[in-house]
């Protein structure tokens, strides 16, 4: 189909007529009064802090990745290394091949969310830019080539060895099949999913965009798990078996006073994950998580409320009961501060995310 025809197939309106692609806020300002009732329950409006002890704000907001990745065993997790802002770009990629990091690799910042600042790295020169314009503390990380990505949401209540999943998303990479005759940029236009990340390509891949690829053969665009990058989210909940949670559950507990939040995990096969083999841990996501198997195209706005208020409801639970047991809710001070760091800390995700390729 030519996106080109008709005016349903315009960005603006594909946007609007697609619930997925709306904004945070207009998911989820219908939500808020819920949020707020729960807050004057719990005689805070920073409760969430609670949930997961070990981690700044409880991982709604401005928590370290570093931080996160200290949370588990080096072996489930890609090989990172952590640079300081205004590190020598030189350095970085002595440092890096010192340890035998191969390309690609993965440029990550320390703190952020829904992708943004995230890119592949392709060769040394990448690595110099991603460096030299870095805006804030980043990870170069080894790239994980297993073929699929999942977001396993986890809760266990404090006090209880075992835990659960709420919620199982599978992500299909943002793609295009080629013919041999179209360039990328063509391709993305006959897709209403993919003629979204058009404008952003155009900024930070123009020569991805020139690319021909040969007939039958499946390019990925971007190999990134993200909603706002292109991925498809497919909820797969469903297929939670006793291995699944099991598995996962063995993993929350490796992580000091970790309760609530959805590990983003690479793999080979579903069979092998369920064995505990063949994975890697590319996130960790905390207070903040969303139930990202909501953003399935099948699921209606409805829905989408219903498990939000679910897990803001588990969130709740898991909270109150920590601070029971001497664990404390941000003050009014702090809470606002997290807040405009957050909005100070966008600002630069967003220029980093922007940010072309040389």
């Amino acid at each position: 189909m030519n996106v080109k025809r008709g005016w349903k197939n315009r960005p603006f309106w594909i946007r609007l007529l697609h619930w997925e692609y709306w904004s945070f806020h207009a998911i989820y300002l219908p939500l808020y009064p819920v949020f707020i009732l729960f807050c004057l329950r719990a005689r805070s409006f920073f409760f969430f802090a609670a949930a997961n002890p070990s981690i700044t704000n409880g991982g709604y907001l401005g928590e370290s990745k570093k931080d996160l990745y200290n949370l588990l065993p080096t072996d489930i997790q890609p090989r990172t290394l952590f640079f300081t802002l205004g590190t020598d770009p030189a350095m970085v990629v002595e440092q890096l091949m010192a340890a035998d990091f191969r390309f690609p690799m993965i440029g990550k910042p320390d703190i952020g969310g829904r992708g943004r600042g995230v890119k592949r790295l392709e060769n040394v020169k990448e690595v110099l830019s991603y460096a030299a314009t870095a805006g804030m503390d980043y990870h170069i990380q080894e790239f994980i080539n297993y073929e699929n990505e999942t977001g396993i949401f986890y809760y266990r209540f404090p006090g209880e060895q075992r835990g659960n999943i709420s919620g199982i998303v599978h992500k299909e990479f943002l793609k295009v099949e080629g013919d041999g005759r179209k360039s990328v940029r063509e391709l993305l236009r006959t897709s209403s999913r993919a003629i979204l990340q058009l404008a952003l390509l155009e900024k930070t891949e123009p020569h991805m965009l020139e690319l021909v690829i040969p007939y039958g053969e499946f390019f990925t665009v971007s190999p990134y798990g993200n909603h706002a990058r292109g991925a498809l989210f497919l909820d797969h909940s469903a297929s939670v078996n006793p291995a699944m949670v099991r598995l996962i559950n063995d993993i929350g507990n490796l992580m000091p006073s970790f309760y609530y939040g959805r590990l983003d995990i690479r793999y080979q096969s579903r069979e092998l994950l369920e064995q505990g083999k063949s994975f890697s841990v590319i996130e960790v996501n905390g207070a903040g998580s969303e139930p990202t198997h909501i953003y399935d195209p099948r699921h209606s706005i409805f829905f989408a409320w219903k498990e939000i208020v679910r897990h803001w409801r588990l969130l709740y639970s898991i909270s109150r009961a920590n601070h029971r047991r001497g664990y404390r809710y941000l003050s009014l001070s702090e809470g606002v501060a997290m807040y405009l760091k957050d909005f100070s800390d966008a600002k630069i995700l967003a220029a980093m995310q922007e940010n072309p390729s040389d």
